[in-house]
């Protein structure tokens, strides 16, 4: 394995580690933690630590001991976690994250809190002791401890608190793990005798060179806790067979035998979290590797993505060869009843359960993605000297892993104007009888085939007037146009605005709303915002669960078949040709439910017709979009619902206004997906915006 991918798996050990750092830590900050709890988050840190000091990541390594020099102090209970020492390990679980972060880029760059917040823990250090602060042992200690030559076990000490198997299976070799850096960090945690069998060794002609044949026996003892010895062997967790057999102090120690089974007291360690756990299952021998260890806890496998992405693509053209052949057969009039309709029909749903299989692997918990939003939360609050109440909902609401990624630069962007915009000053939230923590709420959920994310705040609401006042200094609305308030709050969207009075660190440039905006569509979502004053806002974020199938509606334009995605559809309209009235030279209007709407055709935006409206014969398409006003698109027939396969038209024909991508129907024929977004913008050319607000005026 090349040191990229040895790089690559262990960032992604790190997310891992991460997680459960952070769950620890709000447990914590709930109260709900326990000893197991406190050892969990030492773990994390500590294997953070050990893997990153084989890639000579100095900054992290040093910044992860002397965190875990406090985390030591606070489960052995000889530092009390009071408020400010729980805030400490906490940003200090930021800085660690930025840090793994920082060498994943490989920017070489650190925190510029970092500094701080190492003087903060080596302060707290100093409270528990000497010991505590003590340096980490240098590799070259720690090999020289480490017995060369095969011991005798005779001559452990009858005191050893802890006996342990250890025989690694091909895989861990495969993934480039070294049983030799294993035993050096057991030696570290106490005084150690280890034995390596050499009994499964074949003679030299039967010998394979990639199997693994070589275990060891090891008597480890000190004032060592069980979990520091799962935290070891955590990185190759279903990769061995590990026994740990806990002596007590004044129990005879009998010697281990390499052709024996573990004694009934030993514990299987096929998952470090339930090592500790008094339930669990008796270990096997380490003879016993060849037929597999028992597994406590469900293995997960990396992989690349790139290859799950070639599978989804064969998987699209699965179904769509699924509906050329059904459209085929029903063409060719063959029986509904048949044998081969029964066959196609399961043909069909295999195929769907195939699709949802796949796309399901691709699927993971936003969860990630709001704990980092809780470290920006953090640094905000601290930026603005504003205390905040971060609240998480829904985190383990699922969505494709690259909306995941993508999201992170439009969240930023508004949980930092949450706090620098919405929420008060301490004194001023006192002042009108709110509690003296601002709450962000951060929420997703799984709505009418989309996944839905809110960033809510209780702090002042939208100043609308200052809003307003704003567009009109910049020149993006007339000083006597008249605007609801949702026009107002889209003002937000526009590329340069801002409202802030100075440029900080936080806001003031014009470009976190646009970049929200921009990125969201490009995902193929859009973005509401709700307001209260005083109350608070909120900005609703719809996503796609997935951007490789679409649920769409087929329509006819000018002899051309299109899908429109329905996530932007509101409804579809029949009207009277009483409701169609004409409007300035050649537009339209919808009067629909007393209000007004203009309509404007799909065939003239495309250019694929002249766009004569024709009230008796018009059928409209009501679309909705985060960023411009509703509009009635007039198409000549609607034929369809259903979910396509997206295509992407880019890498060979560049951007086309008004299109997003492509799919192939059930009839072979391709057909362009509609982009709602760049659709409305094409509407609203100069004239037609302006026409658009003189009509909202004479409606009110």
């Amino acid at each position: 394995m090349s040191m990229d991918s040895l790089r690559a798996t262990f960032f992604a050990e790190c997310e891992d580690l991460l997680d459960a750092l952070n769950e620890g830590l709000n447990a914590m900050s709930d109260g709900t933690a326990d000893t197991e709890t406190v050892n969990a988050i030492f773990r994390a840190v500590h294997s953070i630590k050990g893997s990153a000091g084989a890639f000579a990541l100095d900054d992290l390594v040093e910044f992860a001991h002397t965190y875990e020099n406090v985390l030591d102090l606070i489960r052995s209970e000889a530092l009390e976690v009071t408020p400010e020492v729980l805030k400490t390990i906490i940003r200090s679980s930021d800085i660690l994250a930025v840090l793994v972060e920082e060498a994943h880029a490989e920017t070489g760059n650190r925190p510029d809190s970092m500094d701080g917040v190492l003087r903060e823990l080596s302060a707290l250090s100093g409270k528990g002791g000497d010991s505590a602060a003590a340096d980490p042992p240098s590799a070259e200690f720690v090999f020289d401890a480490l017995p060369v030559q095969p011991i005798s076990l005779d001559i452990v000490p009858t005191d050893a608190h802890f006996r342990i198997s250890f025989a690694p299976h091909q895989a861990l070799f495969t993934n480039s793990h070294d049983p030799v850096l294993l035993l050096t960090t057991l030696v570290g945690l106490g005084e150690a005798v280890i034995e390596c069998d050499t009994s499964d060794v074949p003679d030299l002609d039967e010998l394979d060179p990639s199997e693994s044949y070589l275990s060891w026996e090891i008597a480890l003892h000190g004032d060592i806790a069980e979990g520091e010895i799962n935290a070891v062997f955590e990185f190759v967790d279903g990769l061995c067979t590990l026994t740990v057999d806990r002596q007590l102090p004044d129990q005879p120690d009998p010697p281990p035998s390499p052709n024996t089974g573990a004694t009934p007291s030993a514990t299987e360690v096929a998952a470090p979290a339930a090592a500790d756990s008094p339930d669990a299952a008796p270990a096997a021998s380490p003879k016993a590797r060849q037929a597999g260890p028992a597994q406590t806890k469900r293995p997960t496998l990396r992989v690349d993505p790139e290859r799950v992405d070639r599978l989804i693509n064969t998987v699209g053209e699965l179904i769509i060869n699924q509906a050329v052949i059904a459209q085929k057969v029903v063409a060719s009039g063959i029986a509904q009843n048949s044998d081969l309709m029964g066959d196609l029909d399961d043909y069909g749903y295999l195929a769907r359960d195939i699709q949802e299989a796949v796309m399901a692997i691709r699927a993971q918990p936003v969860k990630p993605l709001f704990q980092r939003m809780a470290r920006i939360a953090r640094e905000a609050g601290d930026a603005t000297g504003k205390d905040i109440d971060f609240v998480m909902e829904g985190e383990m609401t699922e969505v494709d892993k690259s909306l995941v990624e993508r999201l992170s630069d439009p969240m930023t962007h508004l949980v930092r104007n949450a706090i620098d915009h919405g929420l008060e000053p301490t004194d001023d939230r006192l002042a009108v009888g709110k509690s003296p923590k601002g709450e962000l709420r951060l929420s997703a959920e799984h709505r009418s085939g989309h996944v839905m994310i809110e960033v809510r705040d209780d702090g002042r609401g939208l100043n609308r007037e200052k809003i307003l006042k704003k567009a009109v200094e910049k020149g993006l609305v007339a000083e006597e146009a008249k605007l609801t308030n949702a026009e107002i709050d889209n003002l937000l969207f526009a590329p340069g605005f801002s409202t802030a009075d100075a440029v900080t660190n936080l806001s003031g440039r014009g470009v976190g709303m646009d970049v929200v905006l921009t990125e969201i569509q490009a995902m193929g979502g859009r973005v509401t915002i709700t307001s209260e004053p005083g109350s608070g806002s909120v900005f609703s974020i719809a996503l796609p669960l997935t951007l490789a199938v679409l649920d769409g509606m087929v329509v006819t334009v000018g002899g051309q078949t299109l899908v429109m995605p329905l996530s932007c559809i509101v409804e579809t309209i029949r009207p009277r040709p009483e409701d169609i009235r004409p409007f300035g030279r050649e537009g339209f209007v919808l009067a629909i439910r007393g209000a007004y709407m203009p309509v404007v055709s799909l065939g003239a935006l495309l250019g694929l017709d002249r766009g004569q409206i024709r009230p008796e014969k018009s059928v409209l398409v009501h679309i909705s979009t985060g960023g411009a006003s509703p509009i009635a698109v007039s198409v000549d027939d609607i034929s369809d619902q259903r979910q396509v396969v997206i295509k992407s038209l880019e890498p060979n024909y560049g951007s086309i206004p008004g299109v997003s991508a492509a799919t192939i129907l059930g009839d072979g024929k391709i057909a362009l997906i509609i982009d709602p977004d760049a659709l409305a913008k094409m509407a609203s050319k100069p004239g037609l915006s302006h026409s658009i607000r003189e009509l909202e005026f004479e409606h009110e």
